[in-house]
């Protein structure tokens, strides 16, 4: 593939810089399928958690992208496949759409007809981010925070201190230096940045959204007030791109308490069986993918 090629499909998803929101552009009519399979050499010295920081992803999108790679210690000169290409939820595109399976934030931006993908955190167990449909009825720059008595009780439980009631606007605020308040409840659940360096792309908030400090400010700038957000659990994603069936399979997402991967059951919907059938999928292709939970988009048919 010639260089001026390859630049031309990181400025493509955003990818030219680190620690930019990949975007990318609205595909015509019903097709789902965005962005392009990319890879990265990785370097002596680098961890699959600097990757991911250099690629803006997930470090656990990259880590089940490449289960053979130890996290820690990848061997120099491996090539790590980059979950760069995806298949766009099968919901309405419009506004924020958050998948918490493949744990990642769709911003439809129909005036310049672009998608805008950013890697979150969201719930741990027992706190889960909530599913449903609702709005942002708030914005906030440079916010103060008022954990939750739950907040406070738990964090007491974890570490033997105090939580304070109300954290300042500045640098040691968890929520960061933007919040968006959703409609779920009563308004305890946000989207916002943080103050820490790790966390994104994985289990980590009291059911926050969470994302790097960019992301927040550049989505932040974006979303309007009264904006509507929808938030789905579908770790497996199946579409039909120009006669091909493919299928993007997430490990799923524990419940009320954690499991190992071996002992999780991905959870089919009528629809979804439908569509399987309609496909008349490979039957190794499918149990491949079924069993890889790469989150990558593979061919079935």
């Amino acid at each position: 593939m010639k260089r001026s090629y390859i630049s031309a499909l990181l400025l493509t998803i955003g990818l030219a810089a680190p620690l930019q929101a990949a975007i990318y552009s609205a595909p015509k009519g019903d097709n789902r399928l965005i962005g392009f399979p990319l890879e990265h050499r990785v370097e002596a010295g680098q961890t699959l958690d600097q990757i991911a920081q250099m690629y803006n992803m997930g470090f656990l999108a990259l880590a089940a992208a490449n289960p053979e790679v130890d996290p820690l210690l990848p061997a120099p000169g491996t090539i790590l496949q980059l979950p760069t290409q995806m298949l766009l939820p099968d919901v309405p595109h419009k506004g924020v759409v958050i998948n918490v399976a493949e744990l990642r934030l769709y911003y439809f931006d129909s005036d310049n007809q672009r998608i805008h993908v950013f890697p979150i955190g969201i719930g741990v167990i027992g706190r889960e981010t909530p599913i449903g449909l609702t709005k942002v009825s708030q914005k906030r720059k440079n916010p103060t925070w008022t954990p939750t008595e739950t907040t406070r009780r738990n964090h007491f439980a974890e570490t033997g201190e105090h939580m304070p009631r109300t954290f300042p606007a500045g640098p040691d605020n968890p929520l960061g230096h933007r919040a968006m308040r959703l409609g779920f409840g009563n308004g305890e659940y946000l989207i916002h940045g943080t103050n820490q360096d790790f966390g994104i792309g994985m289990r980590v908030s009291a059911g926050c959204i969470r994302l790097r400090p960019n992301d927040i400010e550049s989505l932040f700038d974006m979303v309007k007030l009264g904006e509507q957000v929808r938030v789905i659990n579908e770790p497996i994603k199946l579409a039909q791109v120009q006669g091909e069936w493919l299928i993007e399979v997430h490990e799923p997402l524990s419940g009320e308490v954690e499991l190992s991967r071996d002992q999780k059951q991905l959870a089919f919907s009528s629809a979804l069986a439908k569509q399987l059938e309609q496909a008349d999928a490979d039957p190794v292709r499918l149990q491949q993918a079924l069993d890889g939970q790469q989150g990558m988009p593979m061919r079935i048919r």
